[in-house]
């Protein structure tokens, strides 16, 4: 079982407690906690999290089954921890599992999910506040690591030993999707499911829309014209050529030999749209990459590059997935815009859940930013000779982004260096201290949903 953290006794005595309804136990008044002290470390935040602070904070509960009731506030799930009547069995966001039987009357609790290309907008509400908030940032990087696992692989197949590439031996199965999509769709699905399990959620409504692609790119787009492509006529490169009147788009040079570049990289989040394509000489396309503002006018080219598709694309391709696989209520992306607007908010993920979940007079509470994480967990395993790769072959028991303890107080893992010895580690004010390794107690690794 998870230690239980150090008392903090700064917190205001007169700080009023939030009444719990998840039973008669929980909200009794013998039940508060102790004047002038929460559950805490050097942050209440990173402790009894929940997406909220002060007064606002909530406990998430689970029955002895692991179902989840409704949260309780800091103090009362002290008094439960204290009297080993409950147990800790997360920390981000903070959930306590009781130890004797309960009753299971729950309340009408709405889940609205804003979802999105690199973010996930989200809200609980009750009838009269909202539980838990925030965004969910996803990852954008998967793209470049398979084309990054791909250059590795040809490498290797280019070795004598290995054996002979084979071609078209792979098929698709029906709905199959791009590993980039995929795995965002899996995130949604995950974090959906990771709230369910701490919230007893009643319903759960999903905002679905249509994008026209080829209006967002000119909005004056009408008739035949969607069937008239921009490149009607043309080569791709006879194309760029007459666009930019056969001079390098950085220099300015004629006459030269001239090569078709992207705008904006690929790996800055690039397409291979005929809209992200410009021509220059070879020196300006190798120098690109470091081009200040004023020496090719590098920012000037790329305000030419129309915007991304990649987010307008990714809701078309998975809406009705989604709101397959969930089996929820969906709602349109201009239902939401109306009663936004009536409510006075301003456009945000957050906000936009909190409308999907039926939010109107719920007191709002503090929003949560989450992160998705990668661990480094791979096996080092030898190669068909033998031979270790040249890659570390020792991976550290730390790892940037674990919640670790240090005298009493939590903190993240930053790195590690002198051979694994010594801790680098920061705190939630972003102070940075150095530790050795073995003063350090790790209480949970920094891998996938990161509750900050």
């Amino acid at each position: 079982m998870q230690k239980l953290s150090v008392e903090f006794k700064n917190t205001p005595g007169n700080a009023s407690q939030v009444p719990c309804s998840v039973n008669e136990i929980l909200t009794r008044e013998d039940t508060l906690s102790v004047s002038s002290k929460v559950l805490a470390d050097n942050n209440s935040n990173e402790n009894l999290h929940s997406g909220m602070s002060g007064q606002n904070m909530r406990v998430f509960v689970l029955n002895m089954r692991g179902n989840p009731l409704i949260p309780t506030t800091p103090g009362k799930a002290r008094k439960l921890l204290e009297q080993n009547r409950a147990k800790v069995v997360q920390r981000t966001p903070f959930t306590i599992q009781l130890l004797y039987a309960t009753g299971e009357t729950k309340q009408d609790i709405t889940f609205g999910v804003d979802p999105g290309y690199s973010y996930i907008g989200y809200s609980v509400v009750s009838d009269t506040t909202e539980l838990i908030a925030g965004e969910v940032e996803l990852r954008n990087d998967i793209t470049k690591l398979l084309d990054q696992r791909a250059s590795y692989r040809r490498t290797r197949r280019g070795r004598l030993w290995h054996r002979e590439p084979r071609f078209n031996n792979r098929g698709r199965d029906n709905g199959w999707f791009a590993p980039s999509i995929q795995h965002k769709l899996n995130s949604h699905i995950n974090f959906i499911d990771r709230i369910k399990s701490i919230l007893p959620i009643t319903k759960t409504v999903v905002e679905i829309a249509s994008f026209d692609q080829q209006k967002i790119q000119n909005p004056e787009i009408s008739g035949v014209e969607y069937q008239q492509g921009e490149l009607l006529g043309y080569e791709i490169r006879e194309y760029l050529l007459e666009k930019w009147k056969r001079t390098c788009a950085y220099c300015g040079k004629t006459d030269i030999p001239l090569e078709i570049e992207h705008i904006i990289p690929k790996s800055r989040g690039g397409s291979n749209r005929v809209s992200n394509l410009t021509i220059a000489c070879h020196a300006c396309n190798q120098a690109k990459d470091n081009m200040t503002a004023g020496e090719f006018g590098h920012p000037t080219i790329q305000t030419k590059a129309k915007k991304p598709l990649k987010s307008a694309a990714f809701m078309n391709i998975v809406k009705k997935k989604l709101a397959n696989i969930l089996d929820c209520e969906v709602t349109y992306g201009y239902i939401t815009k109306h009663d936004r607007f009536k409510l006075g908010l301003t456009k945000s993920h957050v906000n936009d859940a909190f409308v999907i979940a039926s939010g109107n007079t719920q007191h709002r509470c503090e929003t949560d930013t989450v992160t998705l994480t990668r661990r480094n967990n791979r096996s080092i395993q030898t190669n068909r000779k033998g031979f270790k790769p040249s890659i570390r072959r020792h991976r550290y028991n730390l790892q940037p982004n674990d919640l670790v303890e240090h005298d009493g107080l939590l903190y993240w893992v930053k790195g590690v260096f002198n051979y694994g010895k010594w801790v680098r580690l920061v705190d939630s004010a972003g102070i940075i201290i150095n530790s050795n390794i073995k003063k350090v107690e790790l209480l949970k690794y920094g891998k996938g949903l990161q509750f900050t």
